[in-house]
This record gives structure tokens, C-alpha cells and sequence, in this order.
């Protein structure tokens, strides 16, 4: 979704994530792992508006004061890498309102950093195609092609080989946050593999609410909830509150539980809500 003045400026939602499953079947010589993941993008959306600038230079601007300018920001380095492929002189600032919350497994950065990569695309009239745009989002985060690619995805390698997952239905869920940082190299560097067989059990037809709860599954979860055990005080408190399936997604912290109908999702979410200390909110799938 977009509004914008095709020569300066243009305004983008970038929406977040959860993973319906996340298998760790390795760890590589370069010291990443390879993963076999189901990504969902979901109707919960950082806003995004970036404007082309007579004054040189990457200003990022953000509603969050822990949010970096410069280098440490990842929109901030997606810019860097639009504005290295034009010979036009221009600055950029890109204005973040953050809507997902932060180190939450939830996709925001990257998905940040994809929108300034397509927003930019258009502004400085690049005419990258999406497997272009990708090629550089990966050296970005692993996360990033994901977002550019635009559809419901099994993800393979670090995260950066992408199919589309056809019929999976529209679902609602709940998204719980106990307002706790976990870092996501902490949870990889504590995770104890096993061996996993290399294909997906993935149902033949995809098209029920039973078969998404069927898909949920993440390795990273216990090594989180050893250390957050609120975190399976959450998936309990989903579960009785008539979740059909409840998963951690990415390394965590945020669990997200899936429904039927939005009426079921918003009656969990209240009770839910009744604990103040947890950050509770109703999506949907895109």
C-alpha cells in the first residue's frame, strides 16, 4: 500500500512476520546456519516514508530513541546501497514510525529494510526487478528477500532461497510480547542440533486452519523458553484461551496464536490483556 509524489517522496507500510515453522538443519562453515522455514507476512505494519533530499547524505528519523542513524540502522544501510548504484546527487531521509515492536522475532528491521530498498527503487527510477532487489537484501539480513518476495514462502539456505506456498487460508492470530530482550545470536549460539531429515513434511493440500497448526514448529523455542519461562506462561495462557495452535516466533520473544475468526482472536486478546505487563495485540495473515 503506497501514496506518493512519484519525484520525492514516498510512503510505504512494511509489514512484519511469523514463522509457521522453523527447522535448523545445520550449521555452515561461514558460521551461519542453514534453515528450512514457513514465513507469513502479517498485517501488522511499520510506517514508512522516505524523501529524496537536495542535501547529501542518510538521515534516518524514528519514534523509538533507541532506534540508530547511521550504520548501526539497517534502512540506513539499504539506502547506502540504492544511492551507490545512481549517479544522481541526492540525499535521503527516511522517517520510521514504529508500529512492531523491536528485537521481537517478528521481521521488523528487515522488513524496513526491504521497504527502502523498493521505495527507493522507484524514486531514483532504478528499475531492479524483485530477484534483483533480493540479491542485494540478502547481503542487507537474511530476512530481507523474504519481504520483497511478497508472498507466503518456505524459506531455505540462511533464509534467502524462496518458493511460494500456495492455499495456505487467510488465519487471525494473536500476538503476545512479555516485553523481554532476547538476542538472537545467544539463542543460536545455545542451540543443541539434531539430525532432521531434508524435506518438509508439508500437508498435500494446504487450505485448512488444521493444517497451518499442523506446520508449527520452531528448534529455537526451547532454547528461549530455558531462559524466558514466561514465555511458555504465554502459550499456556493462549492455549486456554482457545488458541487452535500457539508457536514462539523466530528466536522469540513474541508468541502468536492462530484462530478461526476474528471474534475468537479479540475474546482471547482481552483476556489476554488482563495482564499488564504482557504487550497483546489481534493481526491477520496477508
Amino acid at each position: 500500500m503506497k501514496c506518493c509524489d512519484p519525484i520525492k517522496k514516498i510512503k510505504l507500510l512494511a509489514p512484519a512476520k511469523v514463522n509457521y515453522r522453523l527447522d535448523v538443519l545445520r550449521k555452515r562453515p561461514d558460521n551461519y546456519h542453514d534453515l528450512r522455514m514457513v514465513m507469513q507476512r502479517i498485517d501488522l505494519c511499520d510506517e514508512i516514508e522516505i524523501v529524496l533530499s537536495a542535501t547529501t547524505g542518510i538521515r534516518v528519523r524514528c519514534d523509538r530513541e533507541d532506534v540508530p542513524d547511521g550504520p548501526g540502522n539497517i534502512a540506513w544501510r539499504a539506502a547506502e546501497s540504492m544511492l551507490a548504484m545512481t549517479d544522481a546527487v541526492s540525499g535521503v531521509d527516511i522517517t520510521i514510525t514504529k508500529k512492531i515492536p523491536m528485537a521481537a522475532g517478528l521481521g521488523g528491521g528487515s522488513s524496513d529494510a526491504a521497504t527502502v530498498l523498493m521505495g527507493l527503487n522507484d524514486l531514483l527510477d532504478l528499475k531492479l526487478t524483485d530477484k534483483q532487489l533480493m540479491a542485494v537484501g540478502v547481503t542487507l539480513g537474511a530476512d530481507v528477500p523474504f519481504f520483497i518476495f511478497k508472498k507466503t514462502a518456505l524459506a531455505e539456505g540462511i533464509g534467502d532461497r524462496l518458493s511460494a506456498l500456495e492455499g495456505l487460508p487467510p488465519a487471525w492470530l494473536v500476538l503476545v510480547n512479555p516485553n523481554v530482550h532476547v538476542s538472537t545470536a545467544w539463542v543460536y549460539q545455545n542451540l543443541q542440533l539434531t539430525n532432521k531429515d531434508d524435506v518438509v513434511k508439508l500437508p498435500k493440500f494446504c487450505n485448512r486452519i488444521e493444517d497451518i497448526c499442523s506446520l508449527l514448529s520452531n528448534d529455537l523455542e526451547q532454547v528461549t523458553i530455558g531462559r524466558f519461562t514466561v514465555i511458555q506462561e504465554i502459550k499456556d495462557a493462549l492455549t486456554a484461551n482457545g488458541a487452535r495452535g500457539v508457536l514462539m516466533s523466530g528466536s522469540g520473544p513474541t508468541v502468536f496464536a492462530v484462530f478461526d475468526s476474528e471474534q475468537q482472536a479479540r475474546h482471547c486478546q482481552r483476556e489476554i490483556a488482563r495482564n499488564k505487563a504482557w504487550y497483546s495485540l489481534v493481526t491477520h495473515t496477508l
